[in-house]
């Protein structure tokens, strides 16, 4: 190949295609966004993710599989899409998202598995292990640090080496083992460098520390200045950028800025990834097999917070079904990940194979914020009439989507009125909470029952029935802590509050890590859930007493189930941290698995640790390290309940061992400023909002331009573009979302994702003309 058709390999070829070449036998890859289901769109034009497409299998989100503590589910789970986008001739699908649940506020964390890196990182590998069986290529995203959805595309997030390596890029190490075809660079910036752009993370920490041998893509748009991500370990360009950043090559190329390695070595890994996947054929597609997998994921991922007696029901009960998420469940959160299901099951449809004693109402308005007082009046007035009372609430499709974070954890005004109303006249109530993450359960003493089904997928019907009624015991437990309001989270107040930095200056308390660490109340923990059969544990061994580098240890402990009932345990083991001067969360997931067992049976779980389950991230060694003292291995229901338990020591610290760590983290209380998270930083913070004037440049965003008056108009016409498509795709669709997407959207990511309707050059053109070089300007226009 000359230097042009290498050059050329290093962009995509439109929107979900890579440039092939057939006279040299070289595939187009065709990639193919998918987290709980594939997305093959009708508009192969349609960068925004927001039209219609194809039928596929709508599994639980990823936030709701996390619940169900199952690798085998969320393998089988990877398979499934795998042999779907097989069928309909993809090869890499863009999933798993690893990012964490930073903040119940983040309005995509349905895409996203958990609040904890372990979790999160096996629950992700494990669908890449599933996925990639079939010949189907995985995309790690988004890496890294992309945790809100407010000006995701620019924000810089400014963050400490300890959460960083501790928190947010762990699940990302955990999940590269698997060796994932692609691994997506996020928009985001994480301390002052693009992603895209970023060495140290890209090249330095992925393909040299980590090993990572496979190829890096940007996400849709990404690219800065194209030039230096190639240099710095962004191999492939999506989507297509035209000629614009070929010719920015060619340039650097030609100039002796780059050299013939930073090409060749990126075009190695488009071909290892066209030669690895040369051969896929489609095979039969099984669409009934994956929806009864979907519906095993489902009942295995429902979590039981309450319940006092009034569940299982009983087929001769009397029941008011009552919620019109009983009819139009909410199943998935909107944006690039929304998928056209190929069935969708619902309560009620389903009711008539339990019972034939129940009477439906609609309880609420699906418009605003649901209270409808004639809806309410109807369910009080026939509510004494009914053994008990199912009340089917959650969040609206419009409050979860990619491109808006939410600005609170409640619920609807009228799903609580509508509770709290009927709990004055049955006190038998029965609440089932569908939401892609925590809310505020303010009604939890007026329900004697409450089971949060997260976003089931499609499978929305039987799989609760099955619940509710007695055939599955629930098995699911929390993936995310259930906070009591969204003030008590430590990052709320430096969450989504600025359009230039966000400080993530809560560091390694993230979750339970905080709650559990300073003792904060919460409504429920993390890895909380109710069974209808009870567990014993007993005789927990560990092989050694002391921890050592070279000497991992084996942690053996019996379950028995001593109900009436058979079903599943999520035997979760954590460690608790030594006394030191190094700040530490009080305990942390360490490992887990899912057994399930018969009345009477008993099993014995194996767990191995190593090393670097008991360390920290020692900023002046640049490596994990254990520092002295003694840890105990713990046995949990939760991150809060601890059943059984068995010392460990690590006897001397590492030499060098240092702690230059500010004390503020090391307190009993939280009372963390700004001045100390500076300190912990070493480098003073850059400022959370900034007012950007001219010179514009191709980084600057529509909201940034809007200030102008040919901002405004551009501004107008593309919110008004993006709502046509999105209607026309008849996608559940928030305008706040739209609105602030498009707002958040440099000019250059606004040209890549136009579809050809505006260039990179014009957009060149437009900064001329917005820094009043007209004549300039007007000539690439």
């Amino acid at each position: 190949m000359d230097l042009k058709q290498r050059i050329s390999l290093l962009s995509g070829k439109d929107v979900w295609h890579t440039y092939g070449n057939r006279k040299l036998r070289i595939k187009s890859i065709m990639m193919a966004d998918g987290p709980h289901g594939l997305r093959k769109q009708y508009d192969s034009k349609d960068n925004l993710g927001l039209a219609s497409s194809y039928p596929a299998t709508l599994f639980p989100a990823a936030a709701t599989v996390a619940c169900s503590f199952n690798k085998d589910l969320a393998r089988e789970m990877g398979k499934a899409i795998g042999e779907e986008a097989l069928y309909y001739g993809y090869d890499v699908i863009l999933m798993p998202a690893m990012n964490l649940h930073r903040n119940p506020n983040c309005g995509r964390s349905f895409e996203y598995y958990s609040e904890d890196p372990l979790l999160s990182g096996v629950m992700g590998a494990n669908w890449i292990k599933g996925i990639q069986s079939q010949k189907v290529g995985a995309s790690l995203k988004h890496f890294a640090l992309n945790n809100q959805e407010t000006c995701r595309l620019t924000y810089n997030a400014v963050v400490d080496h300890r959460a960083l390596r501790e928190i947010y890029l762990k699940p990302f190490e955990i999940a590269v083992k698997e060796e994932p075809a692609t691994v997506m660079a996020a928009y985001n910036k994480i301390n002052g460098a693009y992603c895209t752009e970023n060495y140290e993370l890209l090249t330095e920490l992925l393909q040299k520390e980590w090993g990572y041998k496979g190829l890096v893509v940007s996400d849709w748009g990404a690219i800065s200045n194209r030039v230096v991500s190639l240099v710095h370990g962004c191999d492939l360009e999506m989507p297509s950028s035209g000629s614009y950043n070929s010719k920015k090559i060619l340039k650097a190329f030609k100039e002796e800025h780059i050299i013939d390695y930073d090409i060749d070595s990126s075009v190695r890994k488009v071909l290892n990834l066209v030669d690895r996947f040369k051969d896929n054929v489609v095979k039969p597609l099984n669409k009934d097999e994956h929806f009864r997998l979907a519906e095993a994921i489902a009942a295995d991922s429902i979590v039981m917070l309450k319940n006092e007696g009034v569940l299982p029901l009983k087929a001769e009960e009397k029941i008011a079904l009552v919620g019109m998420f009983a009819k139009s469940p909410r199943i998935q959160g909107g944006g690039s990940s929304n998928v056209n299901p190929l069935r969708v099951g619902n309560v009620l449809d389903e009711m008539n194979n339990y019972t034939k004693n129940y009477q439906f109402f609609r309880g609420y308005s699906m418009e605003k914020d649901g209270y409808d007082p004639k809806l309410v009046e109807e369910v009080v007035k026939a509510a004494p009439n009914f053994d008990k009372v199912i009340i089917m609430v959650g969040l609206p499709d419009y409050l979860e989507q990619e491109g808006v974070d939410r600005s609170d954890i409640e619920l609807p005004k009228g799903h609580l009125r509508l509770i709290e109303e009927v709990s004055k006249v049955n006190p038998n109530v029965i609440v089932t909470v569908s939401a892609g993450a925590p809310v505020a359960l303010r009604f939890e003493k007026q329900a004697k029952a409450i089971l949060a089904l997260h976003l089931l997928g499609g499978a929305s019907g039987k799989p609760v029935l099955d619940i509710l009624y007695g055939k599955i015991s629930p098995s699911g437990r929390l993936a995310v802590t259930y906070p009591l309001q969204i003030t008590d989270d430590p990052s709320t107040n430096n969450f989504a509050d600025g359009n230039n930095a966000v400080w993530y200056e809560e560091s390694i308390f993230v979750g339970y890590r905080y709650y559990s660490t300073f003792k904060k109340p919460v409504a429920y923990p993390f890895g909380f859930g109710l069974s209808y059969t009870d567990f014993e544990y007993s005789d927990l061994k560990v092989s050694v007493s002391e921890i050592r580098l070279d000497s991992p240890l084996e942690v053996r402990v019996k379950v028995r189930n001593i109900g009436k009932m058979a079903g599943s345990e999520v035997v979760q083991l954590y460690v608790k941290n030594n006394e030191s001067p190094v700040f530490k969360a009080l305990r942390e997931l360490r490992a887990f698995d899912k057994v399930f067992l018969q009345p009477n049976e008993q099993k014995e779980v194996v767990f191995r640790l190593g090393y670097e389950d008991f360390a920290y991230w020692d900023v002046a060694m640049k490596k994990f390290n254990v520092d002295k003292g003694t840890y105990k291995i713990q046995i949990g229901k939760n991150c809060n309940e601890v059943i059984l338990e068995k010392a460990i020591r690590k006897a001397e610290n590492e030499p060098g061992f240092e702690n230059p760590f500010p004390s503020a983290y090391n307190q009993k209380e939280y009372h963390i400023t700004d001045e100390d998270f500076q300190k912990l930083l070493g480098r003073p913070l850059p400022p959370k909002n900034v007012v950007r004037h001219r010179p514009f440049t191709m980084d600057s965003t529509l909201d940034d331009i809007k200030r102008t008056l040919l901002g405004k108009i551009i501004r107008h016409k593309v919110i008004k573009e993006a709502t046509r498509i999105a209607k026309e795709g008849k996608t559940p669709v928030n305008p706040l979302s739209i609105r602030s997407l498009i707002d958040d959207t440099p000019l250059r990511t606004l040209a890549v994702m136009s579809g050809g309707k505006f260039s990179l050059f014009q957009a060149e053109g437009l900064v001329d003309l917005l820094n009043w070089r007209v004549i300039r300007g007007l000539s690439k226009l």
